[in-house]
């Protein structure tokens, strides 16, 4: 079993926290080529020469083992956007670590970005560290690997688009008896809440590009992840 770190934005952190996100997708890069009859061209190499379609794309993932998240059964542990406060603090002076200790101890622990919702930086007394600068020691979140896969982005279904934790549009809205107002087709899927969500942070180019995705299919595992640094 393999550990490797992933990030995730605040909004895609609160959805595995409640258990509504078990998927995510990410581009591959760089994108591979598809021919049916020499399978993908890839990083300066051929996958499934002579396999079908349907083939090559269930063997580049799963046979090959060249995805970089890692494969079924290994972990990832999430980075999300952090800071260390003092465990024992005034709500009037919280102290907040200039720089990421070396050593644990139990003088600090990490707090998270997603459990302020939204609070400034006066309110709460302090900065926010970016995610890319979690040490492993000071995450709370712990994914173990069901699945992995390769797909258009494009070919995304309804039911997946919600296993990546977004909300159907429709269900954003109130509740309009007017059957004119309510929202029809494609609005109130969670496949166009995933577009929108993508266009958001990617642009709406990336969406029309219809990239060559990795799937990653992956479930929460209790009893990991950060309880104290000093631990």
């Amino acid at each position: 079993m393999k550990e490797r770190p992933i990030i995730f934005n605040s909004e895609m952190v609160r959805a595995i926290l409640d258990g509504r996100k078990t998927q995510t997708r990410r581009v591959i890069k760089p994108q591979p080529t598809l021919s049916e009859r020499t399978g993908f061209n890839w990083n300066g190499y051929a996958y499934g020469i002579g396999s079908s379609h349907k083939d090559t794309i269930r063997n580049f993932a799963n046979c090959f083992k060249v995805c970089p998240f890692g494969q079924v059964g290994d972990q990832l542990w999430v980075r999300e956007t952090w800071q260390l406060i003092h465990s024992e603090y005034d709500e009037d002076e919280i102290t907040y670590a200039p720089s990421v200790p070396e050593q644990h101890d139990s003088y600090w622990q990490p707090v998270y970005e997603v459990d302020f919702k939204g609070e400034s930086r006066e309110t709460r007394g302090f900065p926010w560290r970016p995610s890319i600068h979690m040490p492993c020691h000071a995450c709370r979140l712990v994914l173990e690997i069901t699945g992995v896969r390769v797909e258009r982005l494009g070919d995304i279904s309804n039911d997946d688009a919600k296993a990546e934790g977004v909300t159907p549009a429709g269900e954003l809205l109130p509740n309009i008896p007017d059957a004119y107002l309510t929202p029809k087709g494609d609005f109130a899927t969670a496949k166009v809440a995933f577009q929108r969500l993508w266009e958001s942070i990617y642009g709406a180019e990336s969406w029309q590009a219809n990239p060559w995705c990795w799937v990653v299919e992956f479930k929460r595992v209790e009893g990991r992840g950060w309880q104290l640094i000093a631990n």
